[in-house]
C-alpha cells in the first residue's frame, strides 16, 4: 500500500494493512440488528444485544442520520457487519450475508490482539519491551539480530529482512511460520527502518510463548478473550500448531469491539487492570518509530508527520523513495486509532468520546473505494455533533 494517500496497489499489496471494501452490492437482507435501519430506534424489545446495552444515536449526542448512512455505505460495499457504538453502549449495529455471532476472518486486526497480548504479559512481568527477542529465540544469539528487541518487533522497526515474496507468500505457505520467520537475515540494523513486517511480527509467537509458558492461543484466550466476554473470538494455527500473530484472528463486530473498550477503559477489565496504563500509552497514544508517524505498538494512529505504508518502496538504507507527509484521517481528532486488516477490517477508536466504528466484510478488489481508517474516521466525525 502506497501512502501517497492511503490508496491501493492492488488486493494483495494491501493484505494485512490500510485497506479497501468491495464496492459490489449485497442482495441479502440485514440479520435482526440492534437498531432499526430506517429510524435509527432500537428493536421492539432491544434492550441489550450480546451484554451491550442499547441506546438511541440522538440519546448519546450523534446524528442518527449520519449513523445510518455510515450503515447504508458499508452494505454497499459488502460488509458483513458495521456497528456504532459510545460510552459503552450500543448505537446501531447491522449484519449482511451472515449471522452476527458467526466468527469471520479479520486479517492484521490480529496485529492488534498481539499487540495486546505483549501488554499483558509486561504488565504480568513475564517479559519487557527492551529485552533482546534473543532471550526467547536462540537461534539469534551471535548474530546480527540478536540486539532486536520486544519493543522493535511491536513498532515494526526491527530492521528484519522483507520482500514482498517472503512476506506475502513464503511466510504463509510455510508449514511453520514461526519457523519460517525466525530464520529470515537481519536485513538493517535495529531502528534504522521500517517496514510492515509480517515475518518480524510473526516473532512475536515464540517470544510469548516462551515467555508466558503457554501456546499462544491458550494465553489469549485465558487472559484477554474470556476476560472480555470475547467469546466467539480465536486465534487459527498453521500446520506445526503456531498460531498467527499477524493475522488470521476470527471474530465478529461485537466482539471485536470489546477489545475497543478495553483501551478505553485504561486497560481495565471489570475494574480489574489487565494492562498497564503506560503500555497503552505507548500503544495507542503516540508514534512508537520516528520512520512513521501513523503507528504504534502494532496499533494505526491519526498523527501528523511522516507516513509509511505496507509495500511503498525504500533505498539501500531502507528509507523511502519518496516520503510523504500528512495526516491518515485530516478530518479526524489527533488522538483516534485504529486496529486495520486486509479487506477494508476496522475497529477506529476515539478515545476523546469514547465513540467506535466497527466494519468487517469481504475482501478489496483493485481499484475499489478504500474503506479502512479514513472511512471509518468519516462516519465518526459526520456522526458526532
Amino acid at each position: 500500500m502506497s501512502l501517497r494517500r492511503p490508496g491501493l496497489l492492488g488486493a494483495a499489496l494491501l493484505a494485512l494493512s490500510l485497506a479497501a471494501g468491495s464496492t459490489s452490492t449485497s442482495t441479502a437482507g440485514a440479520v435482526a440488528g440492534a437498531v432499526d435501519v430506517s429510524s435509527g430506534r432500537p428493536a421492539p424489545g432491544a434492550r441489550a444485544v450480546e451484554g451491550w446495552p442499547v441506546a438511541t444515536p440522538s440519546r448519546l449526542g450523534l446524528r442518527t442520520k449520519a449513523v445510518q448512512r455510515g450503515a447504508a455505505e458499508a452494505r454497499r460495499l459488502d460488509s458483513t457487519c458495521f456497528a456504532v457504538l459510545r460510552k459503552g453502549k450500543l448505537v446501531g449495529e447491522w449484519n449482511w450475508q451472515l449471522p452476527r455471532e458467526e466468527p469471520r476472518e479479520v486479517f492484521s486486526i490480529t496485529k492488534s490482539v498481539t499487540s495486546t497480548l505483549v501488554g499483558i504479559a509486561v504488565r504480568d512481568g513475564d517479559l519487557r519491551l527492551d529485552d533482546p527477542v534473543s532471550t526467547y529465540v536462540p537461534q539469534w544469539r551471535g548474530t546480527a539480530s540478536e540486539s532486536v528487541t520486544v519493543r522493535n518487533l511491536l513498532s515494526n522497526d526491527s530492521g528484519r529482512f522483507w520482500s514482498f515474496k517472503t512476506d506475502y507468500s513464503e511466510l504463509l505457505s510455510a508449514r511453520s511460520r514461526t519457523k519460517y520467520a525466525v530464520s529470515l537475515p537481519q536485513q538493517y540494523a535495529p531502528g534504522s527502518a521500517w517496514a510492515y513486517n509480517n515475518a518480524a511480527i510473526q516473532v512475536l509467537e515464540p517470544v510469548l510463548e516462551k515467555a508466558t509458558g503457554m501456546p499462544v492461543a491458550r494465553f489469549a484466550r485465558e487472559r484477554l478473550f474470556e476476560p472480555l466476554g470475547m467469546t466467539r473470538t480465536s486465534f487459527i494455527t498453521d500446520r506445526a500448531d503456531d498460531a498467527a500473530v499477524f493475522y488470521g484472528l476470527r471474530t465478529t463486530c461485537l466482539d471485536i469491539a470489546r477489545l475497543g473498550r478495553l483501551y478505553l477503559d485504561s486497560g481495565k477489565v471489570g475494574g480489574k487492570r489487565i494492562l498497564d496504563a503506560a503500555y497503552l500509552r505507548r500503544a495507542v497514544g503516540r508514534s512508537s518509530s520516528v520512520h512513521n508517524a501513523a503507528y504504534g505498538y502494532l496499533w494505526w494512529l491519526n498523527r501528523p508527520g511522516l507516513l509509511r505504508g505496507a509495500t511503498d518502496p525504500v533505498d539501500a538504507q531502507g528509507q523511502p523513495l519518496h516520503p510523504v507527509t500528512g495526516q491518515l484521517a485530516p478530518s479526524a481528532p489527533v488522538d483516534v486509532f485504529a486496529a486495520l486488516g486486509f479487506g477494508g477490517q476496522v475497529l477506529l477508536v476515539d478515545p476523546a468520546t469514547r465513540t467506535m466504528v466497527v466494519r468487517l466484510g469481504l475482501p478489496a478488489q483493485p481499484g475499489d473505494e478504500a474503506y479502512g481508517f479514513t472511512n471509518a474516521a468519516r462516519v465518526l466525525t459526520r456522526a458526532l455533533r
